[in-house]
């Protein structure tokens, strides 16, 4: 290796290195024991639950294998479990469910305040796929809990979103960043990445293989009530969307779909 190149390898790294040291490491799933998720850190989201998702939850569609979570969206059809003729609720009203996959939460299990968090993962950027990495608040209602969307893509697009309330039920202030997969190079997709939120009480920074996506300044993220939901604990969610009403299309899409995720660590500082 060229001289030059390798003195300004050894510049950098030190850098890096004293980034890191920053903080250290209070939990991890390395996803290194096949078979189902450790239900230590993991419990699951069922049934159809939000956007009026395709999906029917359920934890079947997740596994760990090779060292990695497998989360698996299948096309399938069986009864509706909770369908209701006649209901106007979109849950209850479909007499089918047509596609079957996973949402694994920390929920009750762990949650933190502050702190980096961090996912490598790969994932399906096809019609109607809908990945996410995010989290809710502990206490309070969506929006009022607060939600963070560190990685979320649909629609070919790489979205890196905060929520809070507004004064009206159910409405939520957003500072959303859309960027076009397009700007990435030919086979991006193919490829894993490093997805990562650094959350402090002045700011929350979004970041995708180290590039600055979005960044919130946390004098402005205060609900109607007052209350500030980011400087409270969040829990972790992982899961793969299909359709609804940001998914897009999936009809033309071949399935099984995999969001494979090689680790999600939480760092924090002392």
């Amino acid at each position: 290796m060229n001289r030059a190149v390798v003195a300004a390898i050894c510049l950098v790294l030190p850098t890096a290195a004293q980034a890191q040291s920053d903080y250290r490491l209070v939990w991890s799933d390395e996803f290194d024991q096949p078979g189902q998720p450790d239900s230590t850190n993991w419990t699951y989201e069922r049934g159809f639950v939000r956007n009026e998702e395709l999906q029917w939850y359920q934890p079947e569609n997740a596994r760990v294998e090779n060292g990695m979570l497998i989360i698996e969206a299948r096309r399938e059809s069986k009864p509706n479990p909770t369908y209701q003729p006649g209901s106007d609720d979109w849950r209850r009203s479909r007499p089918e469910i047509d596609y079957t996959s996973a949402s694994l939460t920390t929920r009750g299990r762990h949650s933190w305040q502050y702190g980096r968090f961090e996912m490598r993962a790969r994932i399906d950027t096809r019609p109607g796929m809908w990945p996410a990495f995010w989290t809710l608040g502990v206490s309070g209602r969506w929006p009022a809990g607060g939600e963070i969307d560190i990685m979320e893509y649909y629609r070919g697009m790489v979205l890196a979103n905060v929520a809070w309330a507004r004064d009206e039920p159910g409405r939520a202030f957003w500072d959303d960043l859309r960027k076009p997969i397009d700007d990435y190079p030919r086979g991006w997709e193919d490829e894993f990445h490093v997805w990562r939120m650094d959350w402090t009480p002045e700011r929350i920074e979004l970041y995708l293989d180290d590039e600055l996506l979005n960044s919130t300044d946390l004098s402005e993220t205060v609900n109607f009530d007052g209350r500030n939901p980011f400087h409270a604990p969040h829990y972790l969610i992982v899961n793969l969307a299909v359709g609804g009403t940001n998914g897009g299309d999936p009809s033309a899409t071949e399935f099984p779909a995999r969001y494979e995720i090689d680790y999600i660590r939480v760092y924090q500082r002392d």
